[in-house]
């Protein structure tokens, strides 16, 4: 199921950067940015949430990928990709912004890290880990997909949600996540 780095770095990037488009990640990002009116420190505190939470993810996927029969694991991660897929076009909320923790980065850390539990490009990432093995590729790939979704967010603020497709922009993650869980599934 390995395949070359930069297919692991690439799918990783650009799966994560149009499925964080609408995510309630990037929804956070305009909260904080709105809150906090401090760039720099959101900035700083999504990436360093992100390389924590997504290195786990994708060495939790390296990890599940060498306990199971390959085959088992072309069907889980393939069919992991599919769910992904439909998960997609499903709208995602914020409920609040975060109770500061003691300055704008660590309640950025935090608040990121705590969200991107469970959400799909967590999962998405923990299937990147499995499908290629490279889990330093896939986590650089998927943290510069979740920068390139959410950097525009803190920086432009509401001006950017407004302009955005939202709803185009899950079909078209949606798609993406379709056709990587199809690729996985006929080519292994």
């Amino acid at each position: 199921m390995p395949g070359s780095t930069l297919d692991a770095f690439a799918t990783s990037t650009v799966l994560v950067a149009v499925a964080e488009i609408g995510d309630k990640t990037q929804l956070l990002s305009f909260a904080l940015a709105a809150r906090y009116r401090r760039a720099w420190p959101i900035v700083c505190g999504i990436l360093v949430a992100t390389l924590a939470n997504h290195a786990l993810a994708g060495s939790l996927g390296v990890a599940l990928a060498v306990h199971l029969d390959p085959r088992l694991t072309v069907w889980l991660v393939g069919g992991s990709f599919l769910a992904f897929g439909i998960w997609a076009l499903v709208p995602d909320r914020l409920e609040s912004a975060p109770r500061p923790l003691g300055g704008v980065f660590l309640t950025t850390t935090a608040a990121f890290f705590v969200a991107e539990m469970g959400d799909k490009t967590q999962l998405a990432t923990v299937a990147l880990g499995a499908r290629h093995a490279m889990p330093v590729v896939v986590t650089l790939g998927t943290t510069l997909g979740m920068m390139i979704a959410n950097v525009p967010a803190v920086l432009l603020g509401g001006r950017l949600a407004e302009r955005l497709p939202l709803h185009a922009m899950r079909y078209v993650a949606s798609a993406l996540f379709v056709a990587t869980g199809a690729a996985t599934l006929l080519f292994g």
